[in-house]
């Protein structure tokens, strides 16, 4: 056999893959239990799997604490390589299969923030970017951005899940909103009036605090109306459609009712709102390995510009 031919072989010492990936895990997410539900194993396995690898290296990779892991020096120094080696590895693995450039770019989102702001704006994403289709998975359930499917998705949270990159977006209050031809046959000069009129509840619950129309008619110093009346609906955008069809008033998402607003359809009633709360908003959500891809950051850019431009707006 000739140099050039030997040339041509290359060597690697590498150790077993699934140490690997099980000290990636456990060293990203600083936890053996959160390791494994991220491999689907057990967090013995994971634990077996990361003494392997430091017996490979003769190397202490992470300090045991009671309860709790931490990453000694070296094995921070590990984790950045083997992370960044995962990254592109799995970004390799995407561009290949099933003709990444031409699948659909695909959105899950929650079902309100989904019907009354994501699709009424998608045309205009679509106009920039004839070349990329949609899909939009418009649910409640909390999907896995790092293991399904899905290229994006947007979420109503404390902006922080496991794993994911996240961009901020907006944040929520609750206001009372009514439409024109209703408050012209009845109209609401002060919240008291409200005793006139059906209100309009969703069952929907934004975040830990009960941001309803009891909350409300009590910051609002109004004892005349009783805060459990009135018609239930189990999603806000039913609650909102209730509202622009004059069938009674609704509280509900600032974010949700600012074209309807806008456009003429409903009126905000007061300057009262309730807060969703300093530590949840809206936010888009990404796994790490995904956002340079073209059609993310495509998306990307026109979601943040079109939330830039509302919220001057408003």
């Amino acid at each position: 056999m000739s140099k050039s031919s030997k040339s041509k072989f290359i060597k690697r010492r590498l150790p077993p893959l699934n140490a690997l990936r099980a000290f990636e895990a456990a060293g990203r997410l600083e936890s053996l239990t959160d390791a494994a539900t991220e491999l689907n194993v057990t967090p013995a396995a994971v634990g077996h799997q990361v003494k392997a690898l430091e017996s490979y290296f003769d190397q202490a990779l992470f300090e045991r604490r009671y309860r709790a892991i931490a990453l000694t020096e070296k094995g921070r120094l590990l984790l950045a390589g083997v992370t960044d080696g995962f990254d592109r590895l799995s970004e390799s693995v995407d561009a290949f299969a099933a003709l990444e450039q031409q699948r659909a770019l695909i959105i899950s989102s929650c079902t309100s923030f989904a019907a009354r702001w994501l699709v009424p704006r998608l045309d205009e994403f679509r106009a920039l970017h004839p070349d990329i289709d949609v899909r939009l998975d418009a649910t409640q359930r909390l999907v896995d951005l790092r293991r399904e499917e899905f290229d994006l998705g947007i979420r109503f949270g404390p902006g922080q899940w496991g794993g994911l990159e996240t961009d901020y977006l907006l944040d929520e209050e609750f206001i009372p909103v009514a439409s024109p031809s209703l408050l012209a046959h009845k109209p609401v000069a002060k919240p008291a009036d409200l005793a006139r009129h059906t209100l309009l509840h969703r069952d929907e619950s934004p975040g830990p605090l009960p941001l309803d129309w009891a909350m409300w008619l009590q910051a609002a110093e109004v004892d005349n109306v009783d805060p459990e009346r009135g018609i239930r609906y189990s999603m806000e955008s039913m609650a909102i459609q209730a509202a622009v069809d004059g069938h009674g008033i609704a509280l509900v998402s600032n974010v949700l009712v600012a074209a309807d607003i806008e456009a003429g359809r409903l009126i905000k009633l007061f300057d009262l709102g309730l807060p969703a709360g300093r530590d949840v908003a809206y936010y888009l959500a990404y796994a790490p390995r995904r956002r340079r891809h073209p059609r993310v950051a495509a998306f990307r850019a026109w979601i943040l510009n079109e939330v830039s431009q509302s919220t001057r707006l408003a």
